[in-house]
C-alpha cells in the first residue's frame, strides 16, 4: 500500500489539513501514529480506510479488505450490541463476530442497546465489528482510551496476529499501549506534515487513583485517604512509583489508596475499572471515619 503526495482539506478555500504525505506500507506491519489533537491524525486515518478521499495525491494497492474502529463509536444506532453485530455480519457477507465476544470480553453487552453503552464498552463493540472479516488493513483510532484493563493488554496480540496473516495495522495511540512489539514502525503528524521515526521511545506509564478531593502527594509510594464522598467527577491524581525495565520502554507503576464511603464503593470501583485503572478493595485502617477503602493501579 502506497500513500504518493497525499493533501486533503475539507473545502475548496480551507487550510490544508494534511500536505504531500508519502509513505509506503508493507503486508505484516504495525504502524503507530501519534500527534497532538487537530494535527491531522484522525483525517489520515480516514484517509487510509478509504472513508475520504485525497484531495491531491493517490492511495495505491489498499487491501480489498478494511476494518476500521473509530475513536468515537457511533453508539446513537437504534441496536443493541447482538442486533448491531449481526447486521454488520450481514453486510460483511456473513462473518463470524461470536469468536471476538469472549475475546474481547463482551457477553455481558449483549443485549444492551447501543446508545446506553460507556465509552470502553464502545470501543469493544467498535472492535469486534472491525476484526469479525480478518481484515487486510485494521485502522484503530485510539482505540486503549477507556478500555478495561485486561483488554488492553489483549489488543497488542490482535494486532500481532492480524499482521501474521499479513494484514497492515494502524493505531493511533498516545498512551504507548503498542510500545513493546517489535518491528513497530512510529510515524507522527506534525502541522500536517505525516513523518516518521527511526528512534526508541520512552513510555512512561504512570498509574494513578481516584479520590474526591484529595491529591495525593509526588512520593515513591503514595497513599492518599479522603473522608469526603466521591462524587460523579473523581479526578485521578498522578502519583509517581517509577521501575525502571530494561527493554525498549520505561515503565512506571503507582499505587494511591482512597478512602469512600460504603454505599459508594462498588460505583467508584466500577468507574475505576471503566476508565482502565486496576482497582480493589483493600482492608482501611483502623484510625479511618469511613469503613471501606479502594486501591487503584494502572499498569502499562
Amino acid at each position: 500500500m502506497r500513500l504518493s503526495k497525499v493533501s486533503f482539506r475539507y473545502r475548496r478555500r480551507d487550510p490544508l489539513v494534511i500536505e504531500d504525505a508519502d509513505a509506503h506500507l508493507a503486508p505484516g506491519e504495525v504502524i503507530e501514529l501519534t500527534g497532538v489533537n487537530g494535527a491531522g491524525k484522525s483525517t489520515l486515518l480516514r484517509l487510509l480506510a478509504g472513508l475520504a478521499r485525497p484531495t491531491t495525491g493517490a492511495i495505491a494497492d489498499r487491501p480489498p479488505v478494511v476494518g476500521f474502529a473509530p475513536d468515537r463509536f457511533p453508539a446513537s444506532q437504534p441496536f443493541t450490541v447482538t442486533a448491531y453485530l449481526r447486521h454488520m455480519s450481514r453486510v460483511r457477507g456473513g462473518a463470524r463476530w461470536e469468536p471476538w465476544i469472549e475475546r474481547l470480553d463482551m457477553g455481558h453487552l449483549l443485549a444492551t442497546p447501543l446508545g446506553d453503552l460507556s465509552k470502553g464498552s464502545a470501543h469493544k463493540v467498535g472492535l469486534a465489528q472491525a476484526l469479525m472479516a480478518e481484515p487486510g488493513l485494521l485502522i484503530l483510532d485510539e482505540p486503549f482510551a477507556g478500555l478495561d484493563a485486561d483488554t488492553r493488554e489483549v489488543l497488542p496480540s490482535i494486532a500481532t496476529e492480524v499482521a501474521g496473516r499479513g494484514g497492515i495495522v494502524i493505531v493511533s495511540d498516545h498512551q504507548g499501549g503498542l510500545r513493546g512489539l517489535p518491528g513497530l514502525r512510529h510515524w507522527s503528524m506534525v502541522d500536517g506534515h505525516l513523518k516518521e521515526s527511526t528512534t526508541a521511545h520512552t513510555t512512561p506509564h504512570v498509574t494513578a487513583s481516584a479520590s474526591a478531593h484529595t491529591t495525593a502527594p509526588t512520593t515513591p509510594h503514595a497513599t492518599a485517604h479522603a473522608a469526603a464522598p466521591a462524587t460523579a467527577h473523581t479526578t485521578a491524581p498522578a502519583t509517581a512509583h517509577t521501575t525502571a525495565h530494561t527493554t525498549a520502554h520505561t515503565t512506571a507503576h503507582a499505587t494511591v489508596a482512597v478512602t469512600v464511603p460504603a454505599d459508594e464503593l462498588a460505583r467508584f470501583l466500577a468507574r475505576m475499572r471503566e476508565e482502565g485503572f486496576q482497582a480493589r478493595e483493600i482492608e482501611a485502617p483502623a484510625h479511618e471515619p469511613t469503613p471501606r477503602t479502594a486501591q487503584t493501579e494502572e499498569t502499562g
